[in-house]
């Protein structure tokens, strides 16, 4: 931002000015220009979607050169140097050579059962991790671990935390990324005098009050009447909501969204919601049981339906800018208050970007393929948010109390004997599957869309039969095609170094497309060329309704994450699959400026150069 700062102010002809001024060739200055986008796009210098390092493709000299262009980007570059065009880390991951994490700084390394132990401790205090982050050190032969707290508030006192099985003292330090937080709260107060309903200047307030002191259960309080703020003309979300980036699955990343809703789109979502239950009793766990009215007892007793909308983002500032999401990720919300699902639709027409081709699909398909890649891509979304994550029951104890029948527990449908296991008080599944749980939750939301893909009347709902020009079979058909294609584009982002996954739904894909590969013979097959670098995915159209509905079903009850291992001929397949990388996507957005009462809307070039202005505007 202080280069582009500073070309603004000195050069009237922009980067190009820049460079013949500073003699750096064009090319070099492009490449600059795509690196800074695809560094603000991402929000950082790892990819948001696989956690891997990218660097600029450029000399270290052109860009020490053109930073000459002001003392204090001078002074930036000598300090950022060294990490920025580093190959090492190379990817997220607790602390080692090569992996980083900003959950866990400082320069002690921090183990993951040191995590654990810390996590638990936090538990039995009533204190929620998304929030926080750890540092580790040493006093003297004392190892200390801070939780460093997000909130405004700030100050010397620290709380200890009292430990059944002591591996060292915590303390709890309020005021992490207390500036940022400040700034955000300053225009959350803003914002509340605009709000359209008591309810939204309630949860406006009560975003305030948590991000002031840091206390999660005003977090929570403000996403139970967020869910209550029902078809909003203008959507938001906001908070530490998202653990992805955690290597422990617990931690959670800030972001920001505001959309406006598509009232014509939502219309076509409403009338899902509305039928919904009829396709909830479809779901496999539902199958054989005559109680909780055909659902058994795996499933909620009512389904409420959510709030489901449609919206274009105005703003969405995270590492990641997702299709679709279902919230709160708290699951005693969901299940007390239920949940609200969105569909970004500006992110997901992306996909129907006709430039982008898979080089994974046959080119005698090629065609087929790109036209029924958006609403096949599309309805698999609204089915993964809608089904995928509002559906299923936790089993849990609160304060010896129980949600299901302790004395005569269900039984478990794959073993058919009486369930052991349970949440316990204050459990959460985040906790309890550490850093497999966003794979699991993902997994099982892409399985679940997957599974109820070929049910003609869901189908029809959104205007797809057997006799429109884009058919129903063959959305079916297109959208196992896009899980092999996804499945072989998911190895990108596998380390093979550190063997660890990079993105919980890239590892979701993989272990779909080993259960399909491995569980029915034939009807999905990788045709791998070595010499000519090419991969292939096939599928048989006639066996989709039958073998491939049986793997995904048997997959869905026992979600088989073991799949999800890469060695022997899928190492191969990751080789020809990074020799045929796309270029992942980069988004330029919108701003708004107000002048009065007067809201101006500004758009940029889709450009490297219009995404560094976008930001530069923004004046964070």
């Amino acid at each position: 931002m202080e280069l582009a700062k500073s070309c603004q102010q000195q050069y009237s002809g922009g980067w190009a000015n820049l460079a013949v001024a500073f003699k750096v060739t064009h090319e070099e200055m492009n490449s600059f220009l795509e690196y800074a986008a695809r560094f603000l796009s991402n929000i950082g210098n790892f990819y948001g979607s696989g956690d891997q390092k990218f660097t600029p493709e450029m000399h270290e000299e052109s860009l020490k050169t053109i930073a000459l262009v002001s003392d204090r980007a001078t002074a930036l570059f000598a300090s950022i140097v060294r990490p920025m065009f580093s190959p090492q880390p190379s990817s997220l991951g607790y602390p080692r050579e090569q992996t980083q994490s900003a959950y866990y700084p400082g320069e002690a390394p921090i183990s993951s059962d040191e995590v654990v132990y810390v996590s638990q401790t936090m538990e039995i205090h009533g204190l929620h991790p998304e929030d926080t982050r750890i540092r580790k050190f040493y006093e003297g032969d004392q190892i200390v671990f801070e939780v460093l707290q997000a909130s405004v508030m700030t100050g010397d006192a620290v709380e200890v935390l009292k430990a059944q099985d002591p591996k060292g003292s915590i303390r709890i330090v309020k005021g992490d990324h207390s500036q940022e937080l400040q700034q955000i709260c300053c225009n959350l107060r803003s914002a509340a005098q605009y709000a359209a309903n008591l309810r939204q200047k309630q949860f406006l307030e009560q975003y305030d009050q948590s991000f002031c002191t840091g206390d999660l259960e005003l977090y929570k309080e403000s996403q139970k009447t967020w869910i209550r703020d029902t078809a909003p003309s203008v959507e938001n979300i906001f908070g530490f909501v998202e653990p992805y980036r955690d290597p422990s699955g617990s931690r959670a990343e800030f972001e920001g969204v505001v959309a406006i809703a598509d009232r014509e789109e939502t219309a076509v979502l409403t009338t899902l919601v509305e039928q919904s239950s009829d396709f909830v009793q479809q779901l496999p766990w539902t199958e054989g049981f005559l109680e909780n009215d055909g659902k058994g007892p795996f499933e909620k007793a009512l389904f409420e339906p959510p709030d489901f909308s449609s919206i274009h983002a105005l703003a969405y500032c995270s590492s990641i800018i997702f299709g679709g999401i279902n919230l709160p990720n708290y699951n005693d919300i969901r299940q007390e208050c239920g949940f609200k699902n969105v569909i970004i639709a500006n992110r997901m027409s992306a996909e129907s970007n006709e430039a982008d081709i898979s080089p994974f699909v046959h080119a005698s398909e090629v065609a087929m393929f790109q036209k029924y890649k958006y609403p096949a891509y599309y309805i698999w979304v609204v089915l993964h948010e809608l089904f995928g994550h509002g559906t299923g029951r936790m089993m849990t104890e609160e304060f010896g109390k129980f949600n299901f029948d302790a004395e005569n527990p269900p039984h478990n449908p794959l073993t058919q004997a009486p369930i052991s296991s349970w949440y316990r008080q204050g459990q959460a599944w985040t906790g309890v599957f550490g850093d497999l749980a966003t794979t699991v939750d993902e997994c099982r939301a892409e399985l679940v869309g997957a599974y109820l893909m070929d049910n003609t009347e869901l189908l029809a709902l959104f205007g797809y039969t057997s006799s429109t020009e884009i058919n129903a079979h063959d959305l079916t058909y297109n959208m196992y095609v896009q899980l092999g294609v996804d499945g072989l584009r998911g190895l990108q982002n596998f380390n093979v170094d550190g063997g660890k996954w990079g993105q919980a739904h890239s590892r979701a894909h993989f272990a779909m497309l080993k259960c399909l590969l491995r569980d029915v013979n034939g009807f999905m097959a990788i045709h791998c060329n070595s010499q000519a670098n090419e991969l292939k995915v096939s599928v048989d159209k006639s066996r989709t309704k039958t073998d491939g509905k049986t793997a995904l079903r048997g997959m869905l009850l026992k979600l088989h994450i073991p799949l999800s291992k890469v060695d022997g001929q899928y190492l191969e397949w990751r080789r020809i699959v990074l020799a045929q990388k796309q270029p992942k996507w980069v988004f330029v957005q919108a701003n708004t400026f107000l002048d009065g009462e007067e809201v101006s809307l500004k758009e940029y070039e889709v450009t490297p150069e219009g995404v560094i202005q976008s930001w530069l505007e923004r004046e964070i």
